[in-house]
């Protein structure tokens, strides 16, 4: 029962790791990197559909996306899909692809990203937090119950805790990596 509760408070955790890095991947550096592009969808016969999987992306130079669509039908939907997004990006189509230049970034643009990584990553540690606490509560339920000495109560929420830790600790230096890619 309790190695019940601690799987699945180790996978909550690991999914939360993962969305909040998924969710900082997407904010762009001064380098060109493909998966800046993973949040733009374009309609694709009515169905929002990821760049990546209508086309080929590919980075020539540090400041340079090109994107070279399956389909040449669907440039001119790329074309619009990225110009729609907050990438703040404009699109050079020429007519068989279409060509992202990546411009530097200001130092005010830079502490603007930076503070927007520490935003998320704070809300990463909040669902790490939320999901200790439901744990807890859980195993103060089960003490209640008498299923659960309290021994075993206080050994369960330290190993509750480290979890916690290990979690943010990750989250953290993932926030460390993103910032100095950023400061680049």
């Amino acid at each position: 029962m309790i190695n019940e509760l601690f799987a699945d408070v180790k996978s909550r955790m690991d999914k939360a790791i993962d969305h909040y890095h998924s969710e900082i991947l997407g904010i762009r550096t001064g380098r060109a990197s493909a998966s800046i592009l993973d949040m733009v969808k374009v309609d694709y016969y009515g169905t929002p559909t990821p760049i990546k999987n209508m086309a080929q992306i590919s980075i020539p130079e540090a400041q340079q996306i090109v994107i070279l669509p399956y389909d040449k039908n669907t440039l001119k939907n790329i074309e619009k899909a990225i110009i729609a997004s907050d990438l703040g990006l404009a699109p050079n189509n020429d007519g068989s692809m279409i060509r992202l230049n990546i411009p530097a970034l200001t130092d005010e643009r830079r502490e603007e990203l930076i503070r927007l990584v520490h935003k998320i990553i704070e809300e990463g540690r909040i669902a790490i937090r939320n999901i200790r606490r439901d744990a807890n509560e859980q195993l103060k339920k089960f003490n209640k119950e008498n299923s659960l000495s309290e021994d075993n109560l206080k050994r369960a929420i330290d190993d509750v805790q480290e979890m916690t830790d290990k979690s943010i600790d990750e989250l953290n230096k993932l926030q460390e990596k993103k910032e100095q890619e950023i400061r680049e």
